[in-house]
């Protein structure tokens, strides 16, 4: 069991791993309100391979390339791909922290999935938190107001594609992180090569920094959060995940002059409720958990 010294470095891990991964998201924000989402994937993923490349050499590149199981590796992959592309297109169009509301009901997805495809028995308790993350979103989405929208849709669909994502993922346990992470970033890399004929702007110099530091920041949050799973039990540190609709509301304001309305409130915070019951009983059923990867 882990010392609590170990446990507290853990939480500490975590919560500055959500903590990049906010300033990841406030900077992809800021660049596709001015650059095409194909070359925001491409230039990210092409710096964060950079800085993972040395991880993978020591791995070993064939171990890395030749993953067990390719064929679910390729679906969680192409999963991934998609629900990035998604929140950059969505975020691009919705405040920040409307955005990652809609994204964190991605566990609420999960367990419907689970059930649905996996055969996964969901007992009362569960179909009760997945009713509520069913309402907070529902109510944060407010379908009788303006918040309703296209961008609102697609960031609906790649929550669900980060569930079929993280369902993948669980079937994964066995592989190791460098090579989950390595395969997530060069689909990602593949699918702003898709994008890229769709537009092209010339960087300036300052934004071509920010497009790499894009990356880097990703790849330090990926490892953040790898390094607290190792430290310390994921029950434990797995709810620390939700600062992220903290920071989300915190730099939409101070960057974005955005302020969420009492509906994307109430919804987030149901939808938080919902995904910390789901934790809690899967605690209950089994010992171990596989944390989110964020966009």
């Amino acid at each position: 069991m882990p010392t609590r010294n170990a446990t507290l470095a853990g939480i500490g891990m975590m919560l500055l791993g959500i903590l990049m991964f906010s300033l990841n998201d406030v900077m992809g924000k800021w660049l596709v309100a001015t650059y095409t989402v194909g070359q925001v994937l491409l230039l990210r993923s092409a710096a964060g391979l950079a800085v993972l490349m040395p991880f993978v050499v020591r791995q070993g590149v064939m171990r890395t390339l030749r993953p067990e199981r390719p064929g679910l590796q390729f679906l969680r992959v192409a999963l991934g791909s998609g629900e990035v592309a998604l929140f950059y297109l969505a975020v691009s169009y919705l405040p920040l922290a409307d955005t990652m509301t809609i994204w964190l009901a991605a566990p609420v997805w999960a367990a419907v999935l689970a059930a649905l495809l996996l055969g996964e028995r969901v007992d009362a308790g569960r179909w009760l938190a997945i009713a509520a993350g069913f309402a907070g979103v529902a109510i944060a989405l407010d379908p009788t107001g303006a918040s309703l929208s296209m961008p609102a849709l697609l960031a609906l669909l790649g929550s669900v594609l980060f569930a079929g994502m993280m369902i993948a993922g669980r079937q994964l346990r066995s592989t190791p992180d460098v090579t989950l992470v390595a395969w997530q970033t060069l689909g990602a890399l593949l699918m702003g090569l898709v994008l890229l004929p769709f537009g092209w702007v010339t960087p300036t110099w300052a934004d071509a920094g920010l497009l790499g530091l894009l990356g880097i920041v990703a790849m330090v949050a990926h490892l953040c959060v790898t390094r607290s799973l190792k430290l310390a039990e994921a029950s434990v540190v797995v709810p620390y995940q939700y600062t992220l609709i903290v920071w989300a509301l915190v730099f939409g304001w101070l960057v974005f002059g955005d302020w969420p309305t009492p509906a994307m409130l109430t919804g987030s915070a149901l939808i938080i409720a919902a995904g910390i019951a789901l934790l809690a009983l899967e605690r209950r059923a089994e010992p171990t958990k596989t944390v989110l990867d964020m966009p």
